[in-house]
């Protein structure tokens, strides 16, 4: 079976483990880069270099010596010896400071002096203020890009140009560029602006040096003499070739759909372990009910769900229940033919982005082989949009199928048997996951805006010229929002998951304890008038009813629900008491055996309930009751991140009253609900999580 998505997600992601494990650099020659280059590149520090491919580097040079010979011929060459855009009706032969023309009125964001290092004039910045500059990562990716289409050998830009950036890239040093005012049209003209005023070695433009986390900042012409390049002055056509192209959206986009693959992944993995967590069926995601709907996102989503839930104790392919719903809700049964379609429009979004990487994206484009000067529009990034709304929309979609079954995962009225919020103790003080509930309704109410289209909200631009616009970049970064409030969701999801397998299984160690001790006591009150056969039927009959009745009383503490439990099962009890095959119903002092038997019953519900849940605090088996793929999951949370099996109120960081913890004095995580999901939250973001999703065994995927 061919699994499409997973094959090219899992491929990108040995390819960037390659590229991080090599000494070598990512090297660019205009037609190899990949997104996975790009992410090395821009989130993992990994240097590039330009091939030394001389059919290559000729091209550059041909396409430069042909310019020229335009020029002096007389020829007139759109943004060369002519205006830009709607100005494009004048011309002149100055065309070095038509260049400087061109970066002089595209360097205009705003940017705040906090976002340039400028520490001593932040006393004008009002508080409050969020950055103003584009996150260094995506100006990383934007550089690398950038070079890579101009060695293309169709912009006419020399190649000292494409070797200062890399060499300015090399050395963690990135131009400082402000996040909004590109349009995307004519190219991310704004953005892109800053590499040259960095190139130029400008005192206005300002290089962010080193990490996020503690960088340094210096004027451009600084960066250029601590790297010991000099300042570059514009040719014809370099600034526009430098400036016109897709290269900022498309860094924003690679970044995007990288994360978005594997969220996408994981959210099967997920939508398997909630199939357990809610004791579902396996039989939602049987082969025969995709292939009779023959989608290859539905049938691989369906298949992935499949082998991720395969071995699991909790959720075998049983038949329609006879009690109850006699089948999963809509989140779970329904999962493939939701998640289906998304894996498709991701497909198709990753090699839209991926075109775009090595693709020449500005305007004139030069021919140089066949003696042309081609004037058209592949700056307008309409792809990466394209792109982009996809990887939104599915982004809102597997969001909300994740909100939809962990809201039934938290609602003990849905939840078939666990406590309301997932609390480990009594629910009358403990209410563990109602915040998280919350929050995700937050997240998700959120993503669910973001997914709103960007494209019809287009304006006219630039004397009328733009009239039509791509907002490429807009669209980019809204994504990037998605994505971190998709890996919110997720990571909330996930904590939550854990909790839930923790409690499922909890009980199930409650039972196989509980069980054998209330047949011992039915068999002293009652076994004694009736066949060992009748008494099997009997307590067979009575277990099966009291269990049921305690999932169903689940809200309560646990001493009431003990009470409760045995009080409302009294009925089925006195009715198979007086059936014909007891024996019961001429006893002598039946009522008295009953309600010594309810008595006892209730006291040995509370105390093994109690026991066991002490014993499973400090020793979970719930990886044995669970799938492998699962176990795998649950294991790297509660084993290599260290966030524990929640007790309840127990756990709350400052709580020092024994008397409100059940008397229980062992220290917990000392962490708040909020820094463990912040935990689960960061391996989801930096790739630790992916790595074990994409390292599973086949026997476990």
């Amino acid at each position: 079976m061919s699994f499409p998505h997973f094959e090219l997600t899992h491929t990108e992601w040995a390819d960037l483990q390659n590229i991080l494990k090599s000494d070598g650099p990512v090297v660019i020659d205009g037609h190899s880069l990949t997104i996975a280059g790009v992410v090395a590149v821009a989130l993992h520090g990994k240097k590039a270099a330009l091939t030394d491919d001389a059919a290559v580097l000729d091209r550059v040079h041909e396409s430069v010596q042909f310019l020229e010979t335009q020029l002096d011929k007389g020829h007139t060459v759109y943004g060369v010896t002519t205006g830009f855009g709607g100005s494009a009706d004048t011309r002149t032969d100055k065309v070095k400071s038509l260049q400087v023309a061109l970066q002089q009125h595209q360097n205009v964001g705003v940017l705040l002096p906090s976002d340039k290092g400028l520490l001593s004039d932040t006393a004008t910045q009002v508080n409050g203020l969020r950055g103003h500059a584009l996150p260094v990562p995506i100006v990383k990716a934007m550089m690398l890009i950038r070079c890579n289409s101009l060695i293309r050998g169709h912009s006419g830009v020399r190649l000292v140009l494409v070797k200062n950036t890399l060499t300015l890239l090399n050395h963690d040093m990135s131009p400082v560029v402000p996040l909004r005012g590109s349009i995307s049209a004519s190219g991310d003209l704004m953005p892109l602006s800053y590499i040259i005023g960095m190139l130029e070695g400008s005192p206005d433009i300002f290089v962010h040096v080193g990490d996020e986390q503690n960088p340094t900042f210096l004027p451009a012409y600084k960066a250029l003499e601590v790297t010991g390049l000099q300042p570059i002055s514009l040719q014809a056509k370099e600034g526009l070739g430098m400036v016109n192209g897709t290269a900022t959206s498309c860094a924003a986009g690679c970044l995007a759909i990288y994360e978005a693959q594997q969220l996408a992944v994981l959210s099967q993995l997920l939508t398997a372990t909630g199939t357990e967590a809610l004791l579902g069926t396996a039989h939602n995601y049987h082969p025969f009910i995709s292939e009779t709907r023959p989608h290859t996102g539905q049938i691989e989503a369906a298949a992935n769900i499949s082998a991720y839930i395969s071995g699991s104790s909790l959720a075998p392919g049983k038949h329609p229940e006879t009690i109850g719903l006699a089948q999963d809700r809509y989140s779970l049964r329904t999962a493939p033919q939701w998640i289906g379609p998304q894996l498709e429009d991701l497909a198709l979004a990753h090699r839209q982005v991926q075109a775009e990487v090595n693709s020449t994206t500005d305007n004139p484009l030069i021919d140089a082989k066949n003696g042309l000067v081609h004037h058209g529009g592949n700056f307008q990034a309409v792809c990466i949009t394209s792109a982009m709304e996809k990887t939104r929309s599915s982004m809102q979609m597997m969001g909300k199928l994740m909100f939809a079954q962990c809201t039934e995962l938290i609602n003990s009225q849905m939840n078939r048997g666990l406590p309301p919020n997932l609390c480990a103790d009594d629910p009358s003080l403990s209410y563990t996951c109602k915040g998280l509930d919350i929050n995700m309704a937050a997240y998700m109410s959120e993503l669910a805006y973001l997914a709103h289209s960007i494209s019809p909200h287009v304006q006219s631009a630039e004397m009328h010229n733009q009239a039509v616009n791509s907002l490429a970049l807009i669209s980019a970064r809204y994504t990037l929002e998605a994505v971190e409030l998709m890996s919110m969701i997720t990571a909330t999801y996930i904590y939550i998951l854990c909790q839930a397998l923790d409690l499922r299984c909890l009980h199930l160690e409650f039972v196989q304890v509980a069980q054998p001790v209330i047949n011992e006591l039915l068999r002293e009150h009652f076994g004694s008038a009736m066949t060992e056969e009748s008494f099997g039927e009997f307590s067979h009959r009575t277990w099966k009813f009291l269990v049921e009745k305690w999932l169903s009383l689940s809200h309560l503490d646990l001493e009431h629900r003990c009470k409760a439990t045995m009080k409302e099962s009294l009925s089925d009890l006195i009715s198979a008491c007086i059936s014909d095959y007891s024996g019961l119903r001429n006893k002598p002092e039946i009522l008295g055996h009953i309600e010594r038997y309810q008595q006892a019953a209730t006291e040995a519900l509370g105390s093994i309930y109690n026991t066991t849940r002490e014993v499973f605090f400090r020793h979970q088996t719930t990886a044995s009751y669970i799938s492998p793929a699962s176990a795998q999951l649950y294991n790297f949370v509660r084993k290599e991140l260290k966030v524990p099996f929640h007790r309840g109120l127990a756990d709350h960081p400052t709580l020092r009253d024994p008397s409100l913890t059940n008397g229980d004095k062992d220290a917990g995580p000392g962490k708040h609900l909020g820094s463990l999901v912040s935990e689960i939250y960061l391996a989801v973001r930096n790739g630790r999580l992916h790595d074990i999703v994409m390292n599973l065994d086949k026997g476990e995927a």
